[in-house]
């Protein structure tokens, strides 16, 4: 694919639209729906809990499935070749996603949940909901990133070769970042089931959307892939949110007992977002990379791949755990967080092209 072609590809990716923009709200709704189901239809819930094979819950997967594939179709490994392009940006992105932010939250999670808060979450789910965040943390974010690029106005080429590449890495480093972490958190890691997992919802959505992808480039064009990106975008997010009034149904005992527990999850999550989003737009300054590369790989290295570490914490722990429990808050609280950090990293804009280095490489 030439770099024109890669750059249109890129700014076709469309704004947030009505659902990812209220995106929250939806996920409220779902709590409380999910909630309010559970307490009336325990039967059926119960018996989609125990329609499993290998430990993999089957409705979920196929929830799942739908959710991840029409995401990893607007991935496109040819970009890969654009990496050298924008190495600074690339080098910085790489280091926040998988040196940083998985063990900043680890850290954080050992400090509010596990010390700071314990005294209001369940003494026997504490763990459950630090390796949820571990998890939540371990996955860089694949597809809305594109949105938050162009609300940046950001570089659509490092876009694309930055979500690869990681996409790439995620596929060998997921499971052992992970292990480690949660090994370190003195969690009892299910190796098979994390390998499992990490097949079942990375290498395989990844093999089939690259299989469909490139038969609707020969076929139709990108014309034929954006309509058919276009047309399961809602299948996708109406996927996501029928797992969630799932996961509600099973957790709404829980949270009604004690209703500060998403909040509680929430602070290490919003303090890792902008934390990490931070560091990563501050790098960028003092290795004097340019402001439309800054703004994505400050996005892309505080944001995460919710749809993955929602499926991860369900193969692990279970729909009624605690780890399933604190990805979800990560749905809750994604879009309005990354919204206020584009809209941080849109007013910072003139501060930022004053950094010396930047100033000099722009000349």
């Amino acid at each position: 694919m030439t770099d024109h072609a890669l750059v249109a590809e890129a700014q076709d990716a469309p704004a947030i639209g009505f659902f990812e923009k209220y995106l929250t709200v939806w996920v409220a709704l779902c709590i409380v729906a999910g909630i309010g189901l559970g307490h009336l239809l325990p039967g059926v819930f119960g018996a989609i809990a125990s329609a499993e094979v290998a430990q993999v819950n089957l409705p979920v997967a196929v929830l799942i499935w739908l959710m991840i594939v029409p995401m990893l179709l607007r991935v496109d490994f040819a970009s890969l070749a654009q990496v050298g392009t924008f190495w600074r940006g690339i080098g910085v992105t790489l280091f926040i996603n998988w040196a940083v932010k998985p063990f900043s939250m680890a850290l954080l999670g050992w400090l509010f949940i596990g010390f700071l808060f314990r005294p209001w979450l369940p003494e026997g789910e504490i763990d459950s909901y630090i390796a949820g965040l571990i998890i939540l943390a371990a996955a860089p974010c694949t597809a809305m990133v594109f949105v938050w690029s162009s609300l940046t106005r950001g570089e659509p080429n490092f876009t694309l070769s930055q979500v690869a590449l990681n996409d790439a890495i995620m596929i060998v480093a997921f499971a052992p970042i992970v292990g480690l972490l949660l090994g370190l958190s003195a969690i009892t890691v299910p190796w098979d089931t994390l390998l499992i997992s990490v097949v079942l919802y990375i290498v395989l959505p990844v093999i089939v959307a690259q299989l469909v992808r490139r038969r609707l480039l020969a076929s139709g064009g990108q014309r034929a892939l954006d309509r058919l990106v276009g047309l399961l975008q809602p299948l996708s997010l109406v996927s996501l949110l029928a797992t969630l009034v799932l996961l509600f149904g099973f957790q709404g005992e829980r949270i009604i007992a004690q209703p500060l527990i998403i909040a509680l999850i929430a602070v290490p999550i919003l303090i890792q977002v902008y934390f990490n989003s931070g560091l990563a737009y501050l790098l960028n300054r003092i290795s004097g990379e340019q402001h439309c590369v800054a703004g994505p790989s400050a996005l892309i290295g505080a944001s995460n791949f919710f749809e993955l570490a929602v499926a991860a914490a369900i193969a692990l722990f279970g729909l009624n755990s605690g780890a399933a429990l604190a990805t979800v808050v990560g749905v809750l609280v994604e879009v309005p967080v990354m919204l206020s950090v584009v809209w941080i990293v849109n007013r910072s804009r003139g501060w930022y092209e004053r950094g010396s280095r930047v100033a000099g490489s722009a000349d």
